[in-house]
């Protein structure tokens, strides 16, 4: 008769303590379920109370999540999960306290990638505080370096800062302000061309177009990773095209109309400027601008192959006559023909002395 009573008073308190659960699942109120469970339950992780966990019958100890109820799939979790990670906060899954006082907990299968990748998000403040001046400073001193000068740069850590720009979705905002660094540059290139005396404005703009191409050659590979997955991929175009045409609006178009009388004067006069600075000028002008040929056709002509129609039989006379002319004008200037013989210079002098050293040879 006890062990009756007992089982009726044992079932009316199991009947009781679920209906006392169910009310506790309807209430919204994360505080009276504190207050509620204050008495058998303990504080969740981080701070936040953890629901009611569900009443064991003693004849069946089982292990459940301290969420209460059944679980949801593996799928649903893990995505619930990985929200709490990236917003700073995490909700631990104690196991319930069963008979015995200890119980097994879950095994949250997470992937450990992503959770290093939530973990090291760039915000748009990190970028702009921390990644961009490093990438700011390197290509100041790319684009003010000097032939043969050392910088004192990583490459490797510059390379990084743009891989992982890009990784988090920063390539945008890094080209926009890739582009109006070189174009600042560059307008202040423009502005000191413009206050060069006549004498030194062609070297000074030999220079401006070597030291640019240069940086180029430097600047384009550090990039490659946005060049490749933003501007190819998004834009259609490509980054050392880009800056090219930078070059071309913001220097060579302002500059080409007082260089270009420059360079047909210093043609007429032998040496007022050297072969070779003529020869990178008229070469770049032509790689920014293919048209600026038809400017000075004669002039381009003399450094870059085959940019004159082909010559044609009935034109031979007068190509002669501007041969002719040529050689007069060189005639003038002093050069003279040398001799007209076959022999070279000197070519006799060297004969006779080798014919009298053989005759004393055979002589002994």
């Amino acid at each position: 008769m006890e062990e009756e009573s007992m089982e009726e008073e044992g079932g009316g308190g199991s009947i009781s303590s679920s209906s006392s659960y169910e009310a506790l699942m309807d209430d919204q109120n994360h505080n009276n379920w504190e207050a509620a469970a204050a008495g058998g339950g303990e504080r969740g992780s981080y701070g936040h109370p953890p629901l009611p966990p569900p009443l064991l019958s003693p004849a069946e100890p089982r292990e459940e999540c301290a969420h209460g109820g059944p679980l949801r799939p593996q799928e649903d979790f893990e995505i619930q999960m990985l929200s709490e990670a990236a917003n700073g906060r995490g909700k631990g899954c104690e196991p319930a306290p069963g008979r015995g006082g200890a119980a097994a907990g879950i095994n949250l299968n997470i992937n450990p990638s992503v959770s290093k990748f939530l973990m090291n998000v760039i915000t748009i403040e990190d970028y702009k505080s921390t990644y961009w001046p490093k990438l700011d400073s390197a290509i100041d001193q790319l684009l003010t370096q000097s032939p043969g000068d050392y910088i004192p740069i990583s490459y490797e850590q510059i390379y990084s800062c743009v891989y992982k720009c890009v990784c988090q979705q920063h390539s945008e905002q890094m080209y926009s302000d890739l582009i109006k660094k070189i174009t600042n540059h560059l307008e202040r290139v423009s502005k000191e061309l413009q206050v060069s005396s006549p004498d030194l404005y062609v070297e000074r703009f030999n220079i401006a177009l070597g030291q640019y191409m240069g940086a180029l050659q430097s600047i384009v590979p550090l990039f490659i990773y946005m060049n490749k997955f933003y501007i190819e991929t998004k834009l259609n175009r490509d980054l050392r095209n880009d800056l090219i045409k930078l070059f071309t609006e913001h220097v060579a178009e302002k500059h080409i109309y007082s260089l270009m009388p420059l360079l047909l004067e210093a043609q007429s006069t032998p040496f007022w400027i050297s072969p070779s600075t003529m020869a990178n000028i008229v070469k770049g002008l032509y790689m920014l601008r293919p048209e600026w040929v038809q400017m000075a056709p004669a002039l381009f002509s003399k450094f870059i192959p085959n940019i004159l129609p082909p010559a044609v039989e009935s034109e031979l006379e007068e190509y002669a006559a501007q041969d002719q002319k040529l050689q007069q004008e060189l005639i003038q200037e002093g050069f003279s023909r040398g001799d007209q013989s076959r022999k070279r210079p000197g070519e006799e002098l060297t004969y006779n002395g080798s014919a009298s050293c053989a005759s004393s040879r055979g002589c002994r």
